[in-house]
């Protein structure tokens, strides 16, 4: 008999719903702000800590940046930062019409799963 040993834990669910709802890919500081308003008492350090947690168990992506920031979809698909504002993008148009991603293989073996970032300017900087 296998006992999965981890507790889901009110703070945790809190913060994954959180980011499930969200399209705005939140840095860390962001969603401590966003659920410190439904669970007042909740403290920055276990934010973090379930952030952590939730990434490593598949829950949500983590997206490198100069901050890292979040995202609770966690299918293949690209993402587009904005290398001026900031802002971060979903992008799932060009991996769908992907031929490599469609066969998903390559010679080195077979794609199970993608991470793909884009850097660039989004159209409002694009025209400032």
């Amino acid at each position: 008999m296998i006992i999965n040993m981890e507790r889901t834990t009110s703070q945790k669910e809190i913060i994954f719903k959180f980011l499930e709802k969200t399209e705005s890919h939140p840095s860390a500081e962001e969603v401590y702000a966003g659920v410190k308003k439904k669970k007042p008492r909740i403290s920055r350090a276990t934010v973090y800590r379930n952030l952590k947690n939730l990434k490593n168990k598949g829950r949500i992506q983590e997206i490198p940046a100069e901050v890292s920031h979040y995202d609770g979809n966690i299918s293949s698909h690209a993402h587009f930062l904005c290398q001026k504002c900031g802002r971060i993008f979903d992008v799932f148009e060009i991996c769908q019409g992907c031929g490599i991603l469609r066969k998903k293989k390559v010679k080195v073996g077979e794609i199970n799963k993608f991470k793909l970032y884009l850097y660039g300017y989004c159209r409002n900087c694009k025209r400032k």
